[in-house]
């Protein structure tokens, strides 16, 4: 049995709470962990505010949000209509050096590729569509 949900937020920080909510709520009633949940909130909350401060830089647009559980998994795909860019073309931060000289920023994508299990990305019809997927465990 496939289940899906959708929902449509503005390019407001402001919304990211209403979207946790809304996957910790799916996410527990198709018996999800709170580990994975935790996980799959944190990296939809990095990317929905990379949206918002890096790609709208603005008020008044639309962040869509699906996502469909298949077997063990959920599927959540994050679209926007934000100048094109492929978070997954971001390099690896460097994590070795001395803190007090690494630059700001760079490790969001870092960390959804962590707590995701599969991330990609396209570019369809004027929007970018990142696609992250996080399997349920035993």
């Amino acid at each position: 049995m496939d289940q899906s949900f959708e929902m449509r937020i503005g390019s407001d920080i402001g919304e990211i709470p209403a979207v946790s909510e809304r996957l910790e709520e799916e996410m527990a009633s198709y018996r999800f962990g709170a580990s994975e949940i935790l996980d799959t909130q944190l990296a939809v909350e990095e990317v929905i505010t990379n949206i918002i401060v890096h790609g709208y830089k603005k008020a008044g647009c639309t962040i869509h949000l699906s996502g469909r559980f298949t077997g063990n998994r959920i599927e959540i795909r994050i679209a926007d209509s934000a100048p094109p860019f492929n978070p997954l073309s971001v390099s690896e931060p460097e994590l070795d050096g001395d803190i007090d000289k690494r630059g700001i920023g760079g490790l969001g994508i870092y960390l959804v590729r962590q707590v995701m299990d599969e991330l990609s990305y396209q570019y369809e019809d004027g929007n970018n569509v990142l696609t992250l997927v996080k399997r349920r465990s035993a």
